[in-house]
């Protein structure tokens, strides 16, 4: 067989894949990329990307491109929950309640607070071709579809992977540093004697991919994910979840939706195109819905998490890694965050900068993350019986029973102030998956499992509220904190200083020393670190908003260490008498070097 060397052999084409090309390929890594499809996905799927992974994108220059295409802010604000959409009687389409969802188009202060990026909104069937597009500009990466992994094994100094063309029909050996296996646990995982935990049969789904006009009954522009709670079905599982998919117009208007259904796990029925279309026209209560069907997709409902992230030269990201239900858009994002954790340790072993320890906190910081997610998103789903409960609505009862629970939200009757209050709480329960700030985007590393994290001997912050609240600081493992800077007249956000692999030191307005020991390093090293003070006055970059003063946590003598995946490594609350040997014990801790 013929031989491909290259450092890097990532295994899958999705989100995850194809990010951890992008960013291997912003730190000078070549990779080689392989995916068993002929082309990105067929599916619409995930498709809320969270401000975490936005900021992922801007760093990596696809962003306007998503941006573009994506759902815009004001047809993204809310996920409502309604009667079913038409039907016989006043009662069908009426919404039982809404909530604000992904930071209201972002309008919500603590979203904007914390990010220059706003969530986004595009389907992975749209999302995919233009991250692959964006992948293949850079010199660096190699793609290659249709290509599928059959065979590897390992060894002291690195991996041998054995391919297949599809096309051609050719077996050719991939002999790579390292392996990335992005491709969903098909193959990699196995290979490479990694278990999957958890369970696997929550629930099973129906998807519908189609183009309909429904703009005749749907109202509230502002809304992305419609749950119908139809009586006629006894609650919100039993009837279904509609979801706009654009492309090009959104809310009612939208041309294409994805409607999800739940079945019994052995119920015939699920396998049946034409009685799932059926199910689809009773529920909306429609009966000549004539809707072109793209894609009928059958999914289990899982949440299960991979026993280890790393096993010798190979590692596991995104669903590979973690499977868990949609609910609160975490997979797709996670497998993004999971590629920028473990891109930039890549390159700073693969450049010798750094030991191989380094790359042993992938795992050590990912999986808690990631297994947090699993639960997040398990919770949520689950969570959605509760406004059945509240609504007093049952599948053994009858549709007219089941109305009769539902009319005291519309009509005034001797229950209807109680009714009312009752979804109203089990509606607000429903932050813990439309506003899990703290999750999807305030999540730290602890320094007690990871040594890439150096611990300041201060007490780690207990959040308000561990899922809802994301609340800035500079405690190390935390995210660094947003806040707008200017230079030269330039106002930009204080975390672009971290780009295309480079550690970078923010001083305080009097921390000279510091930012001298940081310069010298890196000239000594070559080691890619920045250096600068930001504060109100006297300073390198100015805090015009004072948004750094507040949450910076250091006095105007301290610093803080920030990672090239912009958490903060090292900090230093006050200045020290040798900033160079303390900085470098630091940078040493963080780089197992």
């Amino acid at each position: 067989m013929r031989q491909v060397e290259t450092p890097v052999l990532i295994v899958g084409g999705g989100g995850g894949g194809l990010t951890a090309s992008m960013l291997l390929s912003r730190l000078g890594v070549p990779s080689y990329l392989v995916s068993r499809y002929p082309g990105t996905s067929v599916l619409p799927k995930a498709h809320v990307l969270n401000q975490r992974t936005m900021e992922i994108f801007t760093e990596l220059g696809v962003a306007p491109a998503i941006m573009e295409r994506s759902t815009p802010a004001e047809n993204m604000a809310a996920a409502a929950w309604y009667t079913g959409v038409t039907g016989p009687h006043d009662g069908y389409g009426r919404c039982i309640g809404r909530l604000e969802a992904w930071g209201g188009g972002y309008t919500d202060p603590d979203f904007i607070a914390a990010s220059p990026c706003r969530t986004a909104n595009l389907p992975q069937i749209r999302l995919e071709p233009l991250l692959k597009a964006h992948a293949e500009t850079a010199p660096e990466a190699t793609i290659r579809f249709h290509h599928e992994l059959v065979g590897l094994a390992q060894d002291e100094d690195g991996v041998t992977a054995t391919v297949l063309d599809r096309d051609s029909g050719e077996r050719y050996a991939v002999r790579a540093s390292y392996l990335i296996g992005a491709d969903g646990g098909r193959t990699v995982g196995g290979l490479a004697g990694i278990g999957m935990s958890g369970p696997t049969d929550l629930m099973r789904m129906v998807s519908t991919h189609m183009t309909a006009g429904l703009r005749d009954y749907l109202r509230d522009p502002d809304v992305l994910i419609r749950w119908m709670i139809n009586p006629d079905f006894g609650g919100s599982y039993a009837s279904g979840v509609l979801v706009a998919m654009g492309p090009d117009q959104w809310g009612p208007d939208s041309e294409e939706w994805v409607f999800h259904l739940q079945y019994g796990a052995d119920d015939p029925d699920a396998q049946d195109p034409d009685k799932v279309l059926a199910r689809i026209r009773t529920t909306l209560g429609i009966p000549d819905f004539a809707p072109t069907v793209h894609h009928i997709s059958q999914w289990l409902m899982e949440g299960v998490l991979a026993d280890r992230f790393r096993a010798g030269r190979v590692f596991l990201l995104g669903d590979a890694a973690h499977r868990h239900p949609p609910t609160g858009g975490l997979g797709l994002n996670s497998a993004v965050h999971d590629a920028y954790n473990l891109a930039w340790k890549l390159a700073a072993v693969l450049a010798g900068r750094a030991g191989d320890g380094l790359l042993d906190t992938y795992e050590a910081e990912r999986r808690p993350v990631d297994a947090a997610n699993v639960d997040a998103a398990v919770n949520g789903a689950m969570n959605h019986f509760s406004i059945d409960q509240a609504l007093g609505l049952s599948p053994e009862k009858t549709p007219e029973q089941n109305w009769a629970e539902v009319r005291p939200l519309w009509e005034e009757l001797p229950n209807s102030a109680a009714r009312r209050h009752a979804v109203n709480q089990a509606i607000g329960s429903q932050t813990i998956e439309f506003r899990h700030h703290n999750v999807e985007f305030g999540y730290t590393y602890d320094p007690s499992v990871s040594t890439a994290v150096v611990d300041d001997g201060a007490p780690r912050p207990t959040p308000l509220d561990p899922v809802r609240l994301y609340q800035p600081g500079t405690t190390p493992g935390h995210p660094l904190p947003h806040a707008w800077v200017e230079r030269e007249g330039e106002r930009i956000p204080l975390a672009s200083l971290v780009d295309g692999g480079q550690f970078v030191l923010l001083a305080g307005e009097e921390g000279h020393a510091w930012v001298d020991a940081a310069e010298k390093i890196a000239s000594e090293t070559g080691l890619p670190l920045r250096a600068g003070r930001v504060g109100v006055l006297g300073s390198d970059y100015v805090d015009v908003r004072c948004a750094w003063l507040k949450n910076r946590g250091i006095t105007a003598t301290g610093a803080v260490l920030v990672r090239p995946d912009r958490y903060v490594a090292f900090r230093a609350m006050a200045g020290v008498d040798d900033p160079a040997t303390a900085l470098t014990a630091a940078l040493q801790h963080i780089l197992s070097s």
